[in-house]
């Protein structure tokens, strides 16, 4: 099955991509892009389909032809330090990619578009025009029986630049002990499980344990990312999303940090508050490896658990 849609994509491709060259796509309003949209207008020399997937192999198996290929562990985050990808190392990215202001790029992939939304994020803080979020992700494309190749792509190379830096995209420790102890007005919003929310598991299912505290930061409300999407993968419409938010109190009035285990579930539910609602949001990538493991900070734990013991 992908060996034929591989080859149907590659000679679909060979007639859009030899042919005269179309219309610039139109830059679609919104933070996201439909999977039929991406359809009309691969090929189009101001669009770049980027993947972000963590998966191994997932991309070099096949991806949306055209689409370049974004390690999220060693193209968006620092190598050593536990941190976002440097500014330099980031314009290097964008230029081999042949970026500009002039380009739409689309993002998406894996794992219901965790870590592309988290990519979203990244190009956010750093300023990227025109940046959009495939609605559904891969599983979407590929449960539609769209194009796939396995062709690496080649752009000429731009000089990207990055012209400002937005930090107030990114919570720290601080700003979530402020609002867990009560000293500023932001309302914390952990998008874990249940189970993580209470404290009766310290990960999801088969994830390694990294945190020697289970349970929530103080004053945080729980809604599951999953909450946001529907069946298919696409975000449910703002309407649904307000009434869902605000169920819990959060409702735009005042500014929101976003927080899961390493970042990447809590970048997905910014996507939703930020991007689709335009709720003033930050997203706390150090999140709870970082929070559950800091000593002296206050923890919520209804279930009680004391490092991993029963």
């Amino acid at each position: 099955m992908i060996r034929s849609c591989i080859a149907t994509a590659t000679v679909g491709l060979g007639v859009l991509f030899s042919g005269t060259a179309l219309a610039a796509a139109q830059v679609p309003a919104g933070p996201l892009v439909s999977t039929e949209w991406l359809t009309q207008n691969l090929g189009q020399d101001n669009v770049r389909v980027i993947e972000v997937s963590v998966n191994p192999g997932v991309y070099e198996r096949s991806h949306i032809p055209g689409a370049i290929n974004f390690s999220w562990h060693t193209d968006l985050n620092d190598k050593v330090r536990r941190d976002i990808v440097s500014k330099e190392d980031f314009e290097k990215l964008l230029s081999n990619t042949g970026a500009g202001d002039d380009k739409i790029i689309v993002l998406y992939g894996d794992t219901n578009n965790w870590f592309a939304a988290w990519g979203v994020w990244v190009f956010d803080i750093y300023g990227v025009k025109n940046v959009k979020l495939l609605d559904g992700g891969r599983v979407k494309w590929e449960a539609e029986n769209r194009a796939q190749d396995n062709r690496v792509p080649e752009y000429k190379n731009s000089n990207y630049k990055v012209a400002s830096v937005n930090l107030d995209l990114r919570a720290r420790l601080q700003d979530t002990l402020a609002a867990a102890e009560g000293k500023s007005d932001a309302k914390l919003l952990d998008i874990r499980s249940p189970d993580e929310y209470a404290g009766k598991v310290f990960a999801p299912a088969g994830i390694q344990e990294l945190s020697i505290r289970a349970g929530h930061v103080p004053g945080a409300v729980n809604v599951p990312w999953g909450q946001a999407v529907n069946k298919d993968g696409t975000f449910k419409s703002a309407d649904e999303l307000k009434q869902l938010y605000g169920a819990v109190g959060i409702d735009g009035s005042k500014p929101v940090i976003t927080y899961c285990r390493i970042g990447e579930r809590s970048s997905h539910t910014w996507f939703a508050l930020s991007k689709i609602l335009g709720y003033k949001t930050k997203n706390y990538d150090g999140s709870w490896t970082e929070y559950g493991n800091t000593v002296g900070v206050p923890i919520d734990n209804p279930a009680g658990t004391i490092w991993a013991a029963k």
